[in-house]
């Protein structure tokens, strides 16, 4: 319990310290405007990378409808906040927004995990693959969505960037943190050892169908704050942007940061964010270079940057303090 708590105190510390050297080169213009954009999409795709590794890397389950849930979320939210009463503050509207898209996709969750989780592998893609096209046609001949113009004039809680970061930094600190508790958790436990070995963990006692639906459906509410964080920040709303490809980023930034790894969502988001942005400057070859980087990666490293590996900082400073005192007893024998 003490060492539980030790590391608790640890990590919010890093996470206080991080986000206020953030602020402050913000406030201080050495992060601009353009960067501090850049660190909101990274935000907003950790949350998307971490809800999706939940269902393919931790429960097993290969799902290629991630932007489907996001579109929904995006939607519900953006509709929400447009709809309520003026008199009720922008900012109390923009935070139940995100609940109300989160919901809203869960309940999607639970509509096609129900018959969709009775199929695995290459079949379980192809239908959540179908589901998100779906969504997408939908949305785009639907009249209260705008259609194919696009939703509008999406209120927006700040116009500052950097206020808006720090918000998305925060709701993205929340979701890992209840991410990471759930797969700790008993219930996370059961996933897992769906994953391992789905027959062995129905002999057992664990209701697969029960659990395979939990996950799916905790992946698809996250995914829809995810989608509602997105909606407020770019203000307009396109189905094109929910498409397919959208679905394989995602995707990609589970599978290269490691399928089973939350700090490998972290890095594998940050890094494929940044990455085509930094290499603007060769704009003629730049999807080419990013694609080369990626193949080298998963020829080399398949299993991802950190595999099933979850890093941790009071496992670092554990090993920093062991390696202090042999190093003062090797001096002092000197």
């Amino acid at each position: 319990m003490r060492k539980n708590l030790r590391s608790y105190i640890i990590n919010i510390i890093a996470v206080v310290v991080l986000f206020f050297i953030l602020w402050g080169l913000m406030l201080a213009g050495i992060i601009d405007s353009y960067y501090s954009g850049i660190l909101v999409t990274v935000g907003i795709n950790i949350i998307l990378a971490a809800s999706l590794n939940l269902s393919t890397g931790f429960l097993g389950q290969l799902v290629l409808g991630h932007a489907g849930f996001m579109s929904v979320g995006a939607y519900a939210a953006a509709l929400f906040t447009m709809n309520m009463p003026e008199g009720i503050p922008l900012m109390v509207r923009f935070l139940i927004s995100l609940l109300v898209g989160g919901l809203v996709a869960a309940i999607f969750g639970i509509a096609i995990g129900i018959p969709a989780l009775r199929l695995r592998g290459d079949y379980l893609a192809i239908i959540t693959l179908g589901f998100a096209e779906i969504i997408r046609v939908v949305i785009l001949n639907l009249g209260f969505t705008g259609g194919g113009q696009g939703l509008k004039n999406i209120p927006t809680p700040t116009d500052d960037t950097a206020s808006y970061f720090a918000i998305v930094f925060w709701i993205m600190v929340l979701v890992l943190f209840v991410l990471y508790s759930f797969i700790r958790s008993r219930q996370g436990r059961a996933i897992k050892s769906i994953r391992d070995d789905e027959i062995a963990a129905e002999s057992c006692g664990i209701n697969t169908t029960y659990y395979k639906i939990l996950g799916f459906t905790v992946s698809a509410f996250f995914a829809g704050i995810a989608g509602g964080l997105y909606a407020h920040y770019i203000t307009i709303l396109d189905p094109s942007n929910f498409g397919f490809m959208r679905s394989i980023e995602i995707l990609v930034m589970v599978v290269l940061g490691g399928m089973g790894s939350f700090t490998g969502s972290i890095l594998a988001a940050t890094v494929l964010t940044a990455l085509p942005e930094a290499l603007r400057a060769f704009s003629d070859y730049r999807m080419l270079i990013y694609s080369l980087l990626l193949i080298v990666m998963m020829i080399f490293k398949p299993s991802g940057l950190l595999g099933t590996y979850e890093f941790s900082l009071t496992r670092l400073l554990d090993k920093l303090m062991k390696r202090v005192p042999k190093a003062k007893s090797k001096s002092k024998e000197g």
